[in-house]
């Protein structure tokens, strides 16, 4: 998956310390060492997904627990959130694998190496299908409201829902078929890296990335113009709360991942030998910039349920009664244990 996990920074951040034919004909004159870089990856990477795991899942969790036994999932929105927070899931799921890649190399043998780099995949097509269908859904609910889209509402959402994954998952098999566990030339056994075995198709990979995204991009970007655009015109504001949640989630969306796929790209570019990213310098800082830009991006899965307590009212009443509940309970047994802590320092006194 080119740049997507780590894929060319494992082993061409390596390759860059030895000199081989191919570091010969793209920096002929220069000593490009990027040890500097690898370094700076092995120890914000690992310390990062970690955090990012750990706030994924009890956000996203808390999440799927507020829908189920709060909120009704025969509304469109709903289902939608739901299924974008299982997405969300789905992505944290490989997080911790790349936080140990970073420091010991792959150690987890070819299948997980292929089902964590599909579990990638599927997990970023599918937050970017949601992302889309919810932008296009409030576009018809505010723009078009008496048209009558969705009808059976529940069937409705459920069918889009189950589209939208077979479509992520079909995405995601070249993944799934191409990746695998190889050997570093420079590291020998001792280091082992998950890539795709076939160049084309790593390519191939990238491509798809950034296309799914710039599509996604203009969907959005035309909703949102004639969102916007109503709204404007409207003195009702009864809408607009649902429109800034999810104005908030893509437009947080867009700004993690846009760079990402900037830097994506550029590095094909340096792949390819073209000037000026064939130099080293350029090369670096372009493999800061990936490191950078992935944090960014890698953290989206977190923050999606940030914006449903900020922005979204129903979702932080339902969050306060959780907690409420939760606070009763532990004063509850907080009473009950110094009860029988003054039950038995009674009875130890006979």
């Amino acid at each position: 998956m080119t740049g997507t996990i780590d894929s060319s920074l494992s082993i061409n951040d390596y390759e860059t310390n030895s000199t081989n034919d191919e570091y010969d004909e793209n920096y002929t004159d220069e000593v490009c060492n990027k040890a500097a870089v690898v370094k700076f990856g092995s120890i914000a990477t690992p310390a990062f997904f970690s955090v990012v795991t750990i706030l994924s899942l009890a956000g996203n969790i808390l999440v799927l627990v507020i829908l189920a036994k709060y909120e009704n999932l025969k509304s469109l929105t709903n289902i939608f959130i739901l299924n974008l927070a299982l997405s969300d899931l789905v992505f944290t799921f490989g997080l911790p694998f790349w936080a140990a890649y970073h420091i010991w190399g792959w150690t987890f043998g070819w299948i997980l190496c292929k089902t964590v780099t599909f579990v990638f995949y599927a997990g970023f097509y599918s937050s970017v299908l949601f992302l889309a269908i919810m932008t296009i859904h409030r576009y018809l609910a505010v723009v078009h409201p008496l048209s009558d889209h969705g009808s059976q509402r529940g069937c409705y959402g459920v069918t889009v829902s189950l589209v939208i994954w077979v479509v992520s998952f079909g995405a995601a098999v070249p993944a799934l078929i191409f990746s695998s566990v190889q050997e570093n030339p420079h590291e020998g056994d001792n280091h082992l890296y998950c890539e795709y075995w076939d160049r084309l198709w790593k390519r191939v990979g990238s491509y798809q990335q950034n296309i799914f995204f710039l599509a996604a991009f203009v969907v959005m970007g035309f909703c949102y113009v004639r969102i916007l655009g109503t709204i404007s015109k409207s003195r009702s504001h009864m809408r607009n709360r649902t429109v800034k949640l999810i104005f908030s989630i893509v437009a947080v969306f867009f700004l993690g991942w846009a760079p990402y796929n900037v830097v994506i790209f550029l590095r094909l570019l340096h792949d390819d030998s073209i000037a000026p990213f064939n130099t080293c310098e350029v090369s670096t800082r372009l493999d800061y910039g990936f490191y950078v830009c992935r944090l960014i991006a890698f953290s989206h899965c977190c923050l999606n349920p940030v914006f449903y307590a900020f922005v979204g009212i129903k979702f932080r009443n339902h969050l306060k009664v959780i907690l409420l509940k939760f606070r009763h309970r532990q004063s509850t047994m907080d009473s009950q244990q110094i009860r029988s802590a003054n039950i038995y320092s009674m009875g130890s006194m006979y």
